[in-house]
C-alpha cells in the first residue's frame, strides 16, 4: 500500500444473526425491540386481541402472552435509561389470573405510567387499563365489564362457585383501588341486565368510563404521551430535592 493511500471502510454488511434476531423478536414479541431503545426514555407497550395465560389458544387467535409481557415490565423497572411506560390496549379480555397479574406488575413499577384505551379494553383488560398512575380512552373505545367467567369442566360444588367469587371479588377490588369508580357503581355495571345481548354486564363507550369514574380522560396517543412526559418531569423533580 502507497504511504499516503487511506484504507478503505467497508459498508457494514448486516450478518445473517442479526437479522434472524429481529425476525425472531417480530415473531415472539411483535416488535423489533424491547426495553433498550437507545435515545427514547418511554417504552411502549402493547396489549391486544386476547390475554393468553396458562392455557395455549388456537393460532388463529391474536394474543398477547402473558409470559412475553412479565420480562418486559421488569425489562422496564430495571432500565435506568426507561423512564416512563405507555401502555396500548386494545383487548378482548382473556385468562383473569394471567390478566391480574399483569395488572398487578403495572401497579408496583415504581417508574411513571399511562393506559391508553384504543378500540376495546375489555373484561380483564378493565383492571390493566386503570392500573397504570393516568388512564386514556379514545372516545370511541368501549370497555365491557361483566361478571368472572369459567370455560371447560366446572364441578357443580359449592366450592367451584365460592373460587368464583373470591376471584370475581379480587378483580372488583382492584379496579376500585386503582380508579375513581365506587365499589356499588362498578357492581351496578358488571350485573346490569339487558345491556349485553347474551351476557349480563354493561358496554362503557369512552365519555361513560370518564364520566363514571373508572378512566381518568378522554384522549389519544398525543394526550398520553404528554401526561407521560409530565409525570417523568414531576418524578425528576422530586428525586433531585431529596438528592
Amino acid at each position: 500500500m502507497a504511504q499516503n493511500e487511506q484504507p478503505t471502510t467497508e459498508p457494514k454488511v448486516e450478518k445473517p444473526e442479526e437479522k434472524s434476531t429481529l425476525v425472531d423478536k417480530l415473531q415472539q414479541l411483535g416488535q423489533t425491540n424491547v426495553p433498550d431503545m437507545g435515545s427514547s426514555n418511554i417504552h411502549c407497550l402493547t396489549i391486544i386481541g386476547q390475554i393468553e395465560g396458562h392455557m395455549q389458544l388456537p393460532p388463529q387467535n391474536k394474543t398477547s402472552k402473558y409470559e412475553h409481557i412479565i420480562p418486559q415490565l421488569v425489562a422496564v423497572e430495571q432500565n435506568k435509561k426507561m423512564e416512563g411506560l405507555l401502555i396500548i390496549l386494545n383487548t378482548v379480555g382473556g385468562d383473569v389470573e394471567a390478566g391480574l397479574a399483569l395488572a398487578e406488575m403495572i401497579a408496583s413499577l415504581s417508574k411513571p405510567t399511562v393506559t391508553l384505551v384504543l378500540g376495546g379494553g375489555h373484561s380483564i383488560g378493565v383492571p390493566i387499563a386503570t392500573a397504570a398512575d393516568h388512564s386514556f380512552i379514545a372516545n370511541t373505545a368501549t370497555m365491557t365489564i361483566h361478571p368472572v367467567r369459567l370455560t371447560g369442566m366446572v364441578i357443580g360444588v359449592p366450592q367451584t362457585f365460592e373460587y368464583l367469587d373470591k376471584m370475581q371479588e379480587r378483580v372488583i377490588q382492584f379496579v376500585t383501588t386503582h380508579s375513581n369508580i365506587s365499589e356499588e357503581k362498578f357492581k351496578e355495571l358488571m350485573f346490569s341486565k339487558g345491556n349485553l345481548t347474551r351476557d349480563i354486564g354493561t358496554n362503557v363507550i369512552g365519555t361513560d368510563a370518564v364520566q363514571y369514574g373508572l378512566i381518568n380522560e378522554v384522549g389519544g396517543v398525543g394526550q398520553a404521551l404528554k401526561k407521560l412526559n409530565a409525570l417523568i418531569e414531576e418524578q425528576r423533580s422530586e428525586q433531585e430535592a431529596h438528592e
